[in-house]
């Protein structure tokens, strides 16, 4: 079979940043004499993208122009079509003078790059998220994790010495180059990507099989491996989920398996765009985009934050542009009386229709341990998922108490410590005062301090709970950002907010180490201390799970609705 033709990659060539032989040699002796920083796991994502040319023709993070012409009008500083921003934050005082090589390093402190640093330019929190993302809402995952970023933007030309090391599925992990070379030798000029953060079942095997057919060509099943949706399950059980089904069920003749390791922005229909514009650099000229494509789900007033058509509607605005055609994934269900998939819109007048929701996945199925029915997921899918999700009895969780102090957290927290050790759960305690003298011990109360403490508090929970253990954790927290960024480091579906809705006036009354006055006097006299609730802001939840005043029910009864909760979300077995 003669070699494909494909799609050029977007600017007409794949970026390489990567150096080798003498010239890595000169740049690893040179880097121990560098200044250097550590970069984030999204900045190490985002740069492997910029050195294996996933993201053409970018060949740097973005400096000022770029950066400014993305946000407002979604192109680069020379016309071309790009969605969102690719950019490297940074402390400004652990950087060198402009004009001066930086070193960027891993987390394990391994030397990934140098950059020679051209660019260093202010950016605003609310005015990127605002403008990139359609919101400043800190629900959204990018917006609060963003109040953790660096406080400036770097940029400069870089010279990549060491690519991220992975070592698991190694033979999957293929650079845009390599995922070409494949399909330029299955023979097929038109290519089909299709981006996935989830288990594939038998709905998008017949979706993607239906596009391969329609565009006579090779499919590329892509999926994400670097950050997705918190919250969503692991790669390391998707990809073995992805190997079956590619293994047993697609022709290999024209099916390529191959991971990205994209750090996704959840950005809806921008996202789409970037997402066509990877695929395009590793040689597809069709993408399928679905319902709702990378959306983070629903804002704090419980509305989507994206449209759920939008991400297809900017697509076919921009198909031409990006030289990518979109496959709609259109929604499919089951006719059991047929044994066949159709389109919602094509199922015949009175046919027995089935379908399977991914919120019925977790809860009616995973959560009580009952095995995924064939007409939905493959068997092996079914037995891989079981496998790794244990019922929801058997599962982790975090009760996280906020509210002002005195409010009543510590207080409800002890009674329901008792009633869940009670019911036979181990329970660890993480009080706000506790963890002060110990996890955080040092820290301070500036803003940017209680955040670290309420992060520190949030990974202990998450580390607990991914173990299976449950874990009270009762902090003030006021700032909703750093809230949002607990949540995700446990995990959406096993995080619990109670919200302590007791008003100040309350919680003065009984205020025994005299704190509330002494705040009040210390602004009076014009030294405030921040302290929470007088002269520095607490910003109540705007959907907690549970909402309980800590007066007029006294704290057993409070205990015993989030028992209550516990129980009807399946985390505690019913008692006999």
């Amino acid at each position: 079979m003669p070699k494909a033709n494909l799609i050029p990659p977007y600017g007409g060539k794949l970026v390489n940043l990567v150096v080798t032989g003498k010239e890595r040699e000169e740049q690893l002796a040179r880097a121990s004499k560098l200044p250097s920083i550590k970069i984030t796991m999204r900045n190490l994502c985002d740069l492997e993208l910029l050195a294996n040319g996933g993201f053409s023709p970018l060949t740097t993070f973005m400096g000022k122009a770029d950066y400014e012409r993305v946000l407002h009008e979604m192109r680069l500083a020379d016309g071309t079509l790009f969605p969102l921003p690719i950019t490297l934050t940074a402390d400004p005082k652990e950087l060198p003078t402009v004009g001066e090589d930086l070193v960027l390093r891993n987390a394990n402190n391994d030397v990934i790059a140098i950059m020679q640093l051209d660019e260093v330019y202010h950016w605003d929190l609310e005015t990127e998220a605002a403008l990139a993302y359609g919101s400043t809402d800190p629900k959204h995952p990018m917006v609060s994790e963003m109040a953790r970023w660096g406080k400036v933007c770097i940029s400069g030309p870089l010279k990549v010495v060491n690519m991220p090391k992975y070592h698991d599925f190694k033979e999957l992990r293929r650079t845009p180059a390599e995922v070409r070379a494949a399909l330029e030798k299955m023979g097929h000029d038109n290519v089909v990507a299709f981006q996935t953060r989830n288990p594939l079942h038998r709905i998008h095997e017949e979706l993607t099989k239906r596009a391969a057919a329609e565009v006579k060509g090779s499919l590329i099943i892509h999926p994400v491996v670097g950050m997705t949706k918190p919250g969503d399950v692991d790669h390391y059980t998707r990809v073995r989920i992805y190997k079956a089904l590619v293994d047993n069920y697609y022709d290999k003749k024209s099916t390529i398996l191959s991971l990205l390791p994209l750090a996704m922005r959840m950005a809806g229909p921008k996202e789409a765009l970037l997402h066509a514009i990877i695929r395009r650099n590793h040689g597809a000229n069709h993408f399928i985009v679905g319902r709702d494509h990378a959306g983070p789900g629903k804002d704090s007033t419980g509305k989507p934050f994206y449209g759920p058509y939008d991400a297809q509607e900017i697509m076919r605005q921009y198909a031409v542009e990006l030289g990518v055609k979109m496959i709609p994934f259109e929604e499919l269900v089951y006719l059991p009386d047929e044994d066949r998939y159709v389109e919602q819109k094509d199922v015949p007048p009175g046919a027995k229709v089935l379908n399977i929701s991914g919120t019925q996945v977790r809860d009616d199925y995973l959560a009580k341990g009952r095995l995924l029915p064939e007409w939905f997921t493959r068997p092996e899918t079914a037995e891989i998922l079981r496998e790794m999700y244990p019922p929801r009895h058997k599962q982790g969780f975090c009760i996280w108490f906020t509210g002002l102090s005195g409010s009543g957290k510590s207080a409800t927290s002890e009674v329901l410590t008792a009633l869940l050790l009670e019911r036979g759960r181990e329970i660890t305690v993480l009080d706000g005062d506790v963890v002060r003298t110990h996890l955080s011990k040092g820290l301070g109360f500036s803003k940017e301090d209680r955040d670290t403490n309420i992060l520190r508090i949030g990974f202990v929970a998450g580390e607990i709970v991914h173990a299976g253990g449950a874990v009270v954790c009762a902090a003030i927290s006021p700032y909703r950002a750093a809230r949002e960024e607990a949540r995700k480091f446990v995990g959406p579906d096993n995080f619990v907010m109670v919200y302590m809705d007791t008003p100040v006036e309350i919680c003065e009354q009984r205020d025994v180490k005299g704190l509330y006055a002494k705040a009040r006097t210390a602004m009076a006299e014009g030294h405030p201390m921040g302290f929470t609730g007088v002269d520095d802001p607490y910003e109540p939840p705007v959907d907690p799970e549970i909402t309980l005043q800590g007066y007029g029910a006294t704290p057993e009864e409070n205990a015993r609705r989030i028992v209550e909760y516990l129980e009807a979300q399946g985390f505690l077995l019913p008692q006999n």
